[in-house]
């Protein structure tokens, strides 16, 4: 009897592109390969040429623009964004010489460490002006190839997804009954992925090889820390505007593993949560999927971070969930214990910094987390927040006022009658606790003509 394979194979033309193509099925390669067969035809068509479409000078203009408007700091070579137009203009002709002809060397990217909220670092690399706006060029003509066959479930760098669209699909799952998750944390995710099994996931859908090898030129081109080059045998480094993208790519693998098992899942790039009924099968879904993690994907799943247990004890992209029927999304109580840590940095006593600037660099911190949680059922939280920042403000301008008669003369021109406000400037009590007692002096109003944001009214005004 045939196999479906070889009756599939008899209805196709011969000398067809498409016989050519499609000798055997797109799988989920576990062993590394680039083979040309693996790549469906869609994706196939045109791919050939892709390095000139990136080259191409409206491609071009728009990467340049993004690499501006993102900024940052600069790689070793210590070429500012300020300066990239200069940089390019004098070193583009031979540049694009060299990606044509295949010999490009991307330089080593630079080292930075991050501090995690909760302890340890995460390791940045940050590539030249020039590498970024090439690799950005890139990412712009590979996205339209891969995006569109990327799961639905996945929010993580893509256009026209968000971090609060994988929230409230996580939520939806929770309201239709699956109140146990599977919580899953890839162990330094970025630093773990295996370059071979990456590019043979890459090469499905590339045939350019000097795409290929530019790609391959970036994963291997290297890590300075602290003056000495060191070899990158694996990872995509963080901070580089194409690892996103071949993060996707790897991990789109794990998406078409759990829609084939009929899994509830929302991932958000290495963040995933995945739904179920009851515990155990959600320690059924943990030991299987870590098994296809870790064996086929070469990566290794953190078992100290990840366990099953309900939505309403973890945290997803900074957010949690209720236990009622509707799983009200609610701000994770570690991220109120962020925001409570730095606004005590931005109004410590000890800054010596004008109340103007320490007012514009508040509203700017406070107007973008605003901006993120706006999602969550937070306005108890806001009122409260509001009225600790307050206090926080008031404890700054009592002692910026110092000497009692500065607090005297502050205080008469606030409209303090002259007994209390003779009380209250010859008091010997701290900052902190004079902050409640001249509540009535620098109240709401006061703080809203010196342009305070208040999180409260941000907050309805958003929602």
């Amino acid at each position: 009897m045939r196999s479906r394979e070889e009756q599939r194979q008899q209805n196709i033309p011969q000398g067809s592109s498409r016989q050519r193509v499609a000798v055997k099925p797109q799988g989920y390669a576990g062993a590394p390969s680039s083979s040309s067969a693996q790549i469906d035809l869609s994706s196939r068509e045109g791919q050939y040429d892709l390095l000139e479409r990136m080259l191409e000078g409206t491609n071009l203009r728009a990467a340049f623009k993004r690499v501006q408007q993102n900024g940052g700091a600069p790689g070793i070579d210590n070429v500012t964004v300020a300066e990239l137009q200069a940089h390019v203009w004098e070193r583009w002709e031979t540049v694009k010489a060299e990606l044509q002809s295949g010999t490009y060397r991307p330089m080593p990217v630079k080292r930075v460490e991050i501090p995690k909220p909760g302890g340890g670092v995460r390791l940045l690399g940050i590539p030249t002006v020039m590498d970024r706006f090439i690799q950005q060029a890139l990412m712009q003509v590979m996205t339209p190839i891969f995006d569109p066959q990327f799961s639905p479930n996945s929010f993580g760098f893509r256009p026209r997804k968000r971090a609060h669209d994988a929230v409230k699909q996580a939520q939806s799952y929770i309201q239709d009954g699956c109140r146990w998750v599977v919580d899953m944390d890839l162990e330094k995710f970025f630093d773990r992925v295996h370059h071979d099994i990456l590019m043979a996931r890459v090469a499905r859908k590339v045939t350019d090889k000097r795409v290929l090898k530019l790609i391959r030129a970036y994963l291997n081109a290297g890590v300075m820390v602290d003056g000495t080059k060191q070899e990158t045998l694996e990872g995509t480094p963080q901070g580089g505007p194409l690892s996103p993208l071949l993060a996707n790519i790897l991990l789109d693998d794990l998406d078409k593993e759990l829609t084939e098992r009929g899994l509830n899942f929302v991932r958000y790039a290495d963040d995933c949560n995945i739904f179920v009924r009851s515990k155990r099968a959600g320690e059924r879904v943990m030991e299987s999927v870590t098994r296809f993690v870790e064996g086929k994907l070469r990566l290794k799943v953190n078992r100290d971070k990840s366990a099953v247990d309900r939505p309403w004890k973890r945290k997803f992209l900074g957010f949690s969930f209720l236990t009622n029927k509707g799983a009200t999304i609610r701000i994770a109580p570690k991220k109120l214990e962020q925001l409570k840590e730095r606004v005590r940095e931005i109004t410590s006593r000890t800054r010596g910094i004008s109340m103007e600037n320490r007012l514009k660099e508040l509203n700017r911190y406070l107007r973008g987390w605003m901006g993120y949680f706006r999602l969550a059922s937070a306005k108890s939280h806001c009122e409260r927040l509001d009225e600790w920042i307050r206090r926080r403000l008031r404890m700054c301008a009592w002692k910026q006022w110092k000497l009692p008669k500065s607090r005297l003369r502050n205080l008469r021109a606030l409209g303090v009658p002259e007994w209390a406000a003779r009380m209250m400037a010859n008091a010997r009590r701290g900052c902190w606790e004079m902050s409640r007692n001249i509540n009535n002096a620098l109240n709401r109003s006061y703080w809203s003509d010196q342009g305070l944001l208040s999180l409260t009214t941000r907050y309805l005004e958003t929602r």
